[in-house]
């Protein structure tokens, strides 16, 4: 399609094309009939801006939502099939009135002899927000740092935030070993 009379832009020289005066000077026009090289040019660099624009942002959505979908679904990953675990400590290396951290499975357990002398067994993740509790010898509870949270000894929640008490094992000692298992 031929451009009308009144739509044509003045005659412009190579050399105000080259230097890109074209644009500026004539307006849009001229780069429409006059200038291809100035159209391909403006068109290219729009191109080339609205890419990196466009890349910035998916960039930026990919790193904001990546996380994000990461946390609402978790990875998958199996129960631990231990049952039972036999304790490295002979019964009479446990204090009276102490606890000890051992491993269950890819857990901690926490181990106690109590003020009465008797062996128990608990898992040491706090029900609240999964961290590891500890056995406080001067208060004679089961203690969780995180946001003081307070068991008593047979493991049930006395106070703070745990919503629930904590995994109670069975302890068998056999001979000079101690055994402990789950609870069926």
């Amino acid at each position: 399609m031929r451009a009308k009379p009144q739509d044509r832009a003045p005659p412009v020289t190579a050399a105000w094309a080259q230097v890109g005066v074209v644009a500026t000077i004539a307006g849009p026009r001229a780069c429409m009939t006059e200038g291809a090289v100035v159209d391909a040019l403006a068109t290219s660099r729009r191109g080339f801006v609205n890419f990196l624009l466009g890349s910035g942002v998916g960039a930026m959505l990919v790193s904001v939502l990546y996380p994000v979908v990461r946390f609402l679904i978790p990875p998958k990953s199996g129960e631990p099939t231990t049952a039972n675990v036999t304790i490295p400590w002979k019964p009479t290396e446990i204090r009276v009135n102490a606890g000890r951290i051992f491993r269950f499975g890819s857990q901690p357990g926490l181990l106690i002899r109590t003020p009465a002398g008797e062996l128990r067994a608990f898992s040491a993740v706090c029900t609240h927000l999964n961290c590891t509790v500890q056995y406080r010898e001067g208060k004679q509870d089961i203690w969780c740092a995180c946001h003081d949270g307070v068991y008593d000894l047979h493991g049930k929640n006395v106070s703070g935030p745990p919503p629930r008490p904590l995994e109670d094992y069975r302890v068998q000692v056999k001979g000079e070993q101690i055994v402990v298992s789950k609870r069926a």
